[in-house]
């Protein structure tokens, strides 16, 4: 059931009255990842049906922190990143999306959950990870170009405007190299790029 769906019916029954808005932004949560609701309007995400060992509802969202893979340059997957984070003892993935070397989008963690990708940051923002080593190496074309769509698409659903008061890099909150200082470098453009499309 799509949030909208889900919305609609709520008021058609006379819920949406007699619910806090609390309650009804957790049942929306709720049916947006449990139903598979990430679609966003504009992007092609290639879902991935990862099975999660215990997830929370994220209540708010007023950020996005853009990542990259670090320890390798290779063209990893969702499901093999969800795999090393299982074995961290996480959840799974902890990253919302993952933006590959061909610029296709996956989908990581379901998008209105907590994540576990930004330490002391998780329970308000979205991870975005772009996969390289951007220390050594840099973004192709193809993910700066999808990097640019999603965080316009993200940006539109959660209601606010693209730019460096909404949009971060790892290294914004933590002590870390992440996301590489090439794709760090290239963030201001690519959030301009992002607000131009907005």
């Amino acid at each position: 059931m799509k949030r909208r769906d889900f919305l609609r019916n709520m008021m058609i029954m006379g819920m949406g009255l007699a619910l806090a808005p609390e309650v009804i932004a957790k049942q929306v949560a709720e049916a947006a990842w449990q139903d598979g609701g990430n679609v966003l309007p504009g992007v092609a995400i290639r879902q991935t049906h990862l099975s999660f060992r215990s997830l929370t509802n994220r209540r708010v969202t007023d950020a996005i922190i853009v990542h990259h893979i670090g320890n390798t340059n290779a063209d990893v997957s969702a499901e093999t990143v969800h795999q090393w984070h299982l074995a961290n003892g996480w959840a799974g993935i902890g990253y919302h999306f993952l933006i590959r070397k061909d610029g296709s989008i996956e989908q990581g963690r379901p998008m209105d959950t907590v994540g576990a990708h930004c330490y002391g940051e998780n329970d308000h923002t979205v991870g975005v990870n772009i996969v390289g080593n951007f220390e050594d190496y840099m973004p192709e074309d193809a993910q700066v170009a999808s990097a640019k769509r999603l965080l316009v698409a993200l940006c539109r659903n959660y209601g606010f405007a693209p730019s460096r008061s909404t949009i971060f890099g790892h290294r914004d909150f933590n002590a870390t190299a992440c996301p590489g200082q090439n794709l760090y470098d290239m963030l201001p453009d690519i959030i301009r790029g992002a607000a131009a499309l907005y």
